[in-house]
């Protein structure tokens, strides 16, 4: 009969709580960017001819939990987006350049509704991932106790 090993962090179990939650927190991230992004999407210059609010992305990485060695996603950076500003002729902006036009963020709402959608759904996979992971270690603890 072989010897039966202890019961500690570092199972498939644990690595695929550690995996799910990773990814929970860094969709998070990624919404409360989406809601910068679309609260800033008719922010202006202060001043003529200046620069109005720039979109900005969040990036991903992966790697590797040292308390679990499970696979994680570590938010990578916050980049600003490098698309041009749009350009609405309002010659009586406070923004306005010289030739009459207000520079506007890069700032699609639909782009930022989309990706809104994309992180709420990837949150929610997540989510239902760890929830099974939970109850199969609930369930594996059951069994022991029994």
């Amino acid at each position: 009969m072989s010897a039966v090993s202890p019961i500690n962090g570092v199972g498939a179990l644990s690595q695929a709580m550690a995996t799910a939650a990773s990814g929970m927190r860094a969709q998070t991230l990624r919404l409360r960017t989406v809601a910068e992004n679309l609260a800033n999407a008719n922010s202006t210059a202060g001043t003529a001819g200046g620069s109005p609010y720039q979109r900005k992305m969040t990036t991903f990485e992966q790697a590797v939990d040292k308390a679990t060695g499970a696979s994680v996603v570590q938010v990578g950076a916050v980049v600003a987006d490098q698309a041009p500003f749009r350009k609405v002729y309002d010659p009586s902006h406070p923004a306005a350049g010289p030739d009459g036009y207000v520079q506007m963020p890069n700032v699609s709402e639909e782009v930022e509704a989309a990706d809104m959608r994309e992180a709420g759904r990837s949150y929610e996979a997540n989510l239902a991932s760890l929830t099974q992971a939970r109850s199969m270690f609930t369930k594996t603890l059951d069994i022991l106790k029994a």
